[in-house]
């Protein structure tokens, strides 16, 4: 059965990620992996003239495409990030719009060569409803490519995630963990023509490796 998400509470849970993680001095930056400089690059989309990046947080790759002349888009949950960030990235061309994914992308009648999520909003939305949306947001033959943590073994579908510790408000979201095979046959199922889903090893052995998963329309 579907989860319950509450649009307003995640939204509070995430204006007040956007505090904490938003750094106004930081730079551009692109990296699908939790540890700096480990992993691919943004090769992976392409070579895109237009992206979408969705739950698009600080906004750092947005900036660094916008920066080798992509036209840059993103859309975030957070108003408060969708504020700094677009702030911040609007003289590079950056357009970042707040919405909840299902609904935006619902609404939004423009198409992109790639569309990508790292750590955003892949990792926070039903993949039933978004990767059929998402399909239909790409030109033929574009490209989605999302990261994120990989599963737990034998914790699958979506889980529970309090903000912070387990002491204060109790402010939550869910995300949606499975197995490199049940990613790729999420998105053949959701229209895709090809899929591929892996996990890059960490770089230090036994540390939290990350899931990367690309598909083609």
């Amino acid at each position: 059965m579907p989860v319950p998400h509450d649009v307003l509470a995640e939204t509070e849970l995430w204006d007040a990620f956007a505090e904490s993680a938003f750094k106004a001095e930081a730079e551009p930056s692109f990296c699908w992996t939790q540890y700096a400089g480990h992993g691919p690059g943004a090769e992976l989309l392409g070579s895109p003239g237009s992206v979408l990046e969705i739950g698009c947080g600080t906004g750092r790759a947005l900036a660094h495409l916008a920066q080798q002349g992509v036209k840059a888009n993103g859309v975030d949950l957070s108003p408060r990030m969708v504020q700094l960030a677009g702030d911040r990235w609007a003289p590079l061309g950056v357009r970042i719009e707040q919405g909840e994914i299902l609904e935006w992308l619902a609404a939004d009648e423009s198409q992109y060569d790639a569309v990508y999520s790292i750590f955003g909003a892949a990792w926070f939305t039903d993949p039933s409803r978004l990767f059929p949306l998402v399909r239909e947001s790409l030109v033929p033959g574009g490209v989605f490519v999302f990261s994120q943590p990989p599963a737990i073994p034998g914790a699958y579908g979506p889980q529970g995630m309090y903000k912070g510790g387990f002491a204060g408000k109790a402010m939550f979201t869910y995300r949606y963990s499975y197995r490199p095979a049940v990613w790729e046959r999420l998105l053949t199922r959701a229209g895709f023509a090809t899929a591929k889903a892996e996990v890059l090893e960490a770089p230090k052995h036994g540390h939290i490796g990350t899931l990367i998963v690309s598909a083609r329309g």
